[in-house]
């Protein structure tokens, strides 16, 4: 895992080999025939290797999960405000000392157009974690859990958490951050677009680890 440069390196940020082992695998094997012309060959790596930039330029997934009460929530029914959608999970060290910050952040912009969400990708057999480290970490927050290595995988953040996404008001992802986000890689795309998008537009992609 730590040869990808979609993914975490250390063990403070990653999850239990049985949690993705086999998703990482999946998506990074490509077989080639052993009579391809080479110059064919490294057109077509060079196309794979565009793919997920391209398929993942501000394309904001549907996303319908359950919050603490067991209610479901739509990512959906968020359109019109901006998002701040962090990924995490109870097992995860780094999650830990970031959910807080984010926290204290999402009191910074309360009374504007901002929602933050902290989104658990927590096994079926975790999730009664969930709240009780919730409450722990003195984290005020929505928090949905049922969210997954796939998940992670359609919002194009590869197989790592923490990793935190700003959406704008129409739905568009803006910006996405790989790893434990420092708070001003949030708070500088939530700044611009509470400005109107005025000046230099935030970096799209974040890597912090």
């Amino acid at each position: 895992m730590s040869g990808d440069p979609d993914m975490g390196i250390g063990d403070r940020s990653m999850p239990p080999r049985s949690s993705f082992s086999n998703k990482i695998h999946t998506s990074r094997s490509y077989t080639y025939g052993t009579t391809m012309n080479p110059l064919r060959r490294i057109l077509i790596v060079s196309l794979l290797a565009l793919l997920p930039s391209a398929a993942f330029a501000g394309k904001t997934p549907n996303l319908s999960l359950k919050d603490l009460s067991g209610q479901t929530q739509k990512l959906s029914s968020l359109k019109g405000q901006i998002v701040v959608l962090n990924f995490w999970a109870t097992w995860c060290g780094p999650c830990q000392e970031e959910l807080p910050r984010l926290s204290a952040m999402a009191q910074k912009y309360a009374g504007k157009n901002v929602h933050f969400v902290a989104v658990s990708i927590d096994a079926p057999k975790d999730r009664s974690k969930i709240e009780p480290l919730i409450h722990k970490l003195n984290v005020n927050l929505d928090v949905w859990s049922g969210a997954d290595a796939d998940t992670l995988d359609r919002f194009g953040l590869g197989n790592i958490v923490p990793a935190t996404i700003v959406i704008d008001d129409q739905g568009k992802i803006v910006t996405r951050i790989m790893g434990e986000a420092r708070n001003e890689d949030v708070s500088t795309t939530v700044d611009w677009l509470l400005g109107g998008r005025s000046g230099a537009a935030p970096e799209a992609k974040i890597k912090r680890y």
